[in-house]
């Protein structure tokens, strides 16, 4: 839970501090950061606008105008859930990193790779703030580099 972060505007700072000196150290050429719905939207903006680079949403179905592309997949408690990004969100070989707030069984954040990989992004990196190890969620992104800040067992 990244409750105790948002409402505490120096802990908050800090985490922006943290990511974008991980983002800065590790990959020298970035064109966005793609977070995911909904808390990758409270920390992918200011991470973007710190780096100077654009964000770019991917959204629940449904939630984006014009052209898009969907992937489906399956929630850890079974249920079936939907992402969308936009078809001309990013070019083909563009460089991005995807965020979000937790990692847990690595189903949402697989289904944004495969959505980007369409758009034949590159993905440079999965960053987020807190991974549960237990879940085993990073291991489902094969080859993909991944970096949590936090991980509980």
């Amino acid at each position: 839970d990244i409750s105790p972060l948002l409402k505490d505007p120096v802990a908050f700072r800090t985490l922006i501090d943290l990511l974008e000196d991980h983002v800065r150290a590790s990959f020298p050429k970035i064109d966005f950061i793609v977070g995911l719905d909904s808390r990758g939207f409270l920390i992918g903006p200011p991470l973007a606008q710190r780096l100077g680079i654009g964000f770019v949403p991917l959204r629940k179905k449904g939630k984006l105008p014009g052209a898009t592309e969907c992937i489906s997949y399956s929630l850890e408690y079974g249920k079936a859930a939907e992402l969308e990004i936009q078809s001309d969100a990013v070019e083909p070989g563009q460089k991005v990193v995807i965020v979000d707030d937790l990692l847990a069984t690595g189903g949402t954040m697989c289904a944004a790779c495969e959505l980007l990989k369409r758009l034949k992004a590159e993905i440079l990196e999965c960053l987020v703030v807190i991974e549960l190890k237990g879940l085993k969620g990073a291991e489902k992104l094969d080859s993909i580099p991944f970096y949590s800040l936090l991980q509980y067992d």
